[in-house]
C-alpha cells in the first residue's frame, strides 16, 4: 500500500465497503459522541467521515488531534446506517472505522477559523492565507479559475489561435498607468519594465506573420488600489487577429466568452448575442460605459419639457447649449418616501439634492406630485410621464447641467434606484460590446488632449480624420465587452500605418521624434508590410469573480495583495540591501516622514 493514502478523502463509495483503506489530509473537524470520535478528514478532492472507538489501538492518539492537524489514517470501509447517511456528501453513504492513526503535521492554535467560514479580519486572512486557501468556498474558487483558464485555452485553440509566450522585461509603454520599474545591474541607470499588456508584442506577432495568437498574460501596473482590479498584477485573455475588421474579431471571440460564461454559469441565462451599444448612447442611456443591463433603468433626455418652464434651475441651465436635463425613470418608486431617501442619498454624494416626479391616481385621474411637478404644471408633467411610459406607482429622478459632468452621478441614481427597488434580475449574465469609442478626450488637470482610451487604435476615417476634425470628435475602432456592471475586456483595430501613428501621438504632443524613441520597435514595423489587425483583452481575475458570484478579486486569487498594495504574506515590497543597491548603483532618496 502507498506511504500516504490509497484513495482520496473524496472517492470513497459503497463499492469500497469491506475494503480497507488508507487516506491522509486535514481534521476538518472533530465530534465526540459519547466514546465514539468521529473525525472528518479533508483533503483537495473532499471529506470522508472517520471513526474510532475506544476499542481501537488508535483511540488514545485520535483523542489528542485537533482542527486542521496534518494526519494518515488506517481502516476498513463500512457502510452508514441509513439514518447517519449525509447525501451532502459524495462519501455519505460510508465512513471508515480507524486502526492506525499517524500524526504527519501537528498544528498550533488558529489564527483564524478554516471550518464554516466566518468574516474575519482581511489582514489576518492574507499573513495567513496558506490556511486560508484551507476554506471550502475559497478553495473551490480557486479549482474553478483553473478549471476557467482550461476552458479558455481549449476553445482558442478550437478556434484556431495558437499560444505564444512575450517577454515580462520589457521597454516602458504608455497603457494608461504607471510602470513596475526593474533596474539594469549590466546597464547602470537604465531601467526595464515590466509590462502593463503585451500589446506591441502581440502586435509585433502580426507584422511577423502569425496570426490568430492569444495568450493568458500576467500584466503588471504600479496604480493605486481600485475596487475593480488588483494591486500590482493580474492576468487577462490577450489576443490579436491579422486582416480582420472589428466584426470580425466579434464574430471569433463571442463563441469562445458566451461559451465559457454558459460552461460555468450553473444554469443562469447567458446572453445568446451581444449587443453593440455605442459609447455616446450607454453614456446617455446607463450613465457609464460599463453598465449593468439586468437594471432595466433606461435614462432619456427630456430637456424640452424643461425649456422655458416654470421650474427656473432647469429653464435657466439650459440657456447653455451645451447642458440638459436627463430623466432617470423608477418603476414601483412612486412614493414620497422613497424619493426622499434617494435625494438623501444625492446629498451623501456630494450633491445639492435630486430633483423628482412621482405618479399617483387620485379620482381616476394621474397625477404628478413633487416640487418640479407643481413648478411646471400638469401639462409638461404628463408628457415626460408619457416619454418615459411610466405609471401610476412610478417615479422619475432628474439630473440636470453639463453631461460631461453629472452623467457619472447619473449612472450611480440609476444604479441606486434599481438596486433599492428591486428591479436587477440577479440570475443572469448580460453582456454587451460597447462601441464607438472617443479616440481623444480632454485632460482637465494638464489642460490638454489625451488619448482617450488605447493609443495604438486606429482612429475611424484613418488619417484624414487626424488632419481635419475636432480632435474631441474623432470616434476609436475601439470596443469593450461588458458583463453585469463590469468591463470584462477591451480591444480595438489598430493602427497599423506609420504616418498614422505620428499625426496620432503628434496631437497629444509627442513628435515623431519622441515616437521613434519611445515605441521603435513597432514603429519600425510598420514600415515593413504592417497588415491590419485588431484584437482585444479579456480580465480574467474578473471573469472568474462574476462567475463565482464573489464579490472581491481576493476571493479568486491564491495570493494577493492588500489595498495598500503589501504582501501580508510574503513581506513584500521589502528594503533591498546595502549590496543589491551597489550592485545596481542605485542611491536612495526617501521622502521625509517627519
Amino acid at each position: 500500500m502507498h506511504r500516504y493514502r490509497s484513495h482520496t478523502c473524496g472517492e470513497l463509495r459503497e463499492t469500497h465497503v469491506g475494503d480497507v483503506a488508507r487516506l491522509s489530509g486535514w481534521v476538518h473537524r472533530v465530534r465526540d459522541h459519547g466514546g465514539l470520535l468521529f473525525i472528518d478528514l479533508r483533503d483537495h478532492y473532499g471529506i470522508t467521515q472517520c471513526v474510532v472507538d475506544p476499542d481501537s489501538q488508535a483511540f488514545a492518539l485520535a483523542e489528542s488531534v485537533r482542527a486542521e492537524w496534518c494526519i494518515r489514517i488506517d481502516g476498513e470501509v463500512k457502510r452508514r446506517s441509513d439514518e447517519t447517511t449525509n447525501e451532502n456528501l459524495p462519501t455519505g453513504h460510508v465512513e471508515v472505522f480507524i486502526r492506525e492513526l499517524e500524526i504527519l503535521g501537528s498544528a498550533k492554535e488558529l489564527p483564524l477559523p478554516v471550518f464554516a467560514e466566518p468574516e474575519y479580519p482581511e489582514d489576518i486572512r492574507l499573513t495567513y492565507r496558506f490556511l486560508d486557501l484551507r476554506r471550502e468556498t475559497l478553495h473551490a474558487n480557486i479549482v474553478t479559475r483553473s478549471k476557467i483558464i482550461a476552458s479558455i485555452r481549449r476553445r482558442m485553440e478550437q478556434t484556431g489561435f495558437t499560444e505564444f509566450q512575450t517577454p515580462i522585461l520589457t521597454a516602458s509603454s504608455p497603457e494608461g498607468a504607471r510602470d513596475f520599474l526593474v533596474p539594469s545591474r549590466i546597464h547602470p541607470g537604465k531601467f526595464y519594465a515590466l509590462p502593463q499588456a503585451p500589446q506591441q508584442f502581440k502586435q509585433l506577432l502580426m507584422v511577423s506573420g502569425f496570426d490568430r495568437y492569444f495568450q493568458i498574460a500576467p500584466c503588471f501596473r504600479d496604480e493605486d488600489p481600485r475596487a475593480d482590479r488588483l494591486p500590482g498584477e493580474f492576468y487577462q485573455l490577450d489576443m490579436e487577429m491579422s486582416f480582420v475588421e472589428q466584426e470580425d474579431v466579434f464574430q471569433a471571440m463571442e463563441p469562445v466568452i458566451r461559451g465559457v460564461f454558459e460552461e460555468f454559469a450553473g444554469g443562469k441565462p447567458v446572453t445568446e448575442i451581444f449587443p453593440r451599444i455605442p459609447y455616446d448612447e450607454a453614456i446617455l442611456k446607463y450613465g457609464t460605459d460599463k453598465p449593468d443591463l439586468r437594471n432595466p433603468i433606461v435614462m432619456e433626455d427630456v430637456s424640452e419639457h424643461f425649456r422655458g418652464s416654470g421650474f427656473k434651475v432647469f429653464a435657466r441651465l439650459l440657456e447653455d447649449a451645451k447642458n440638459a436635463v436627463w430623466a432617470i425613470p423608477a418603476r414601483t418608486g412612486g412614493s414620497r418616501a422613497f424619493c426622499d431617501r434617494m435625494n438623501s442619498w444625492a446629498q451623501g454624494e456630494g450633491q445639492p439634492g435630486l430633483g423628482y416626479i412621482f405618479w399617483r391616481e387620485e379620482n381616476g385621474q394621474v397625477e404628478g406630485a413633487g416640487p418640479i411637478a407643481k413648478n411646471i404644471g400638469a401639462e409638461r408633467t404628463e408628457a415626460i410621464r408619457l416619454q418615459l411610459g411610466l405609471k401610476p406607482g412610478d417615479a422619475c429622478f432628474f439630473a440636470a447641467g453639463d453631461p460631461k459632468k453629472f452623467a457619472d452621478f447619473a449612472g450611480k441614481a440609476r444604479d441606486k434606484a434599481g438596486a433599492d427597488l428591486d428591479l436587477i434580475d440577479r440570475d443572469r449574465f448580460a453582456l454587451a460590446w460597447i462601441v464607438d469609442f472617443p479616440f481623444y478626450e480632454w485632460d482637465e488637470e494638464e489642460q490638454r488632449v489625451d488619448f482617450g482610451h488605447n493609443p495604438f487604435t486606429m482612429p475611424r476615417g484613418g488619417l484624414g480624420a487626424l488632419e481635419t476634425e475636432d480632435p474631441l470628435n474623432i470616434k476609436a475602432w475601439q470596443y469593450d465587452l461588458v458583463c453585469n456592471g463590469y468591463e470584462i475586456a477591451s480591444g480595438g483595430i489598430r493602427n497599423h500605418l506609420p504616418e498614422v501613428m505620428v499625426k496620432a501621438f503628434g496631437i497629444v504632443g509627442l513628435d515623431a521624434k519622441v515616437v521613434e524613441e519611445r515605441f521603435g520597435g513597432l514603429y519600425r514595423a510598420f514600415h515593413y508590410g504592417a497588415p491590419p489587425h485588431g484584437g482585444m483583452a479579456a480580465g480574467i481575475d474578473r471573469i472568474v469573480m462574476l462567475l463565482v458570484g464573489a464579490i472581491n478579486l481576493r476571493e479568486v486569487t491564491l495570493f494577493p495583495m492588500n489595498q495598500q498594495a503589501n504582501d501580508l504574506l510574503m513581506g513584500a515590497p521589502s528594503e533591498a540591501t546595502a549590496k543589491q543597491l551597489r550592485e545596481l548603483h542605485l542611491r536612495l532618496n526617501l521622502p521625509d516622514n517627519g
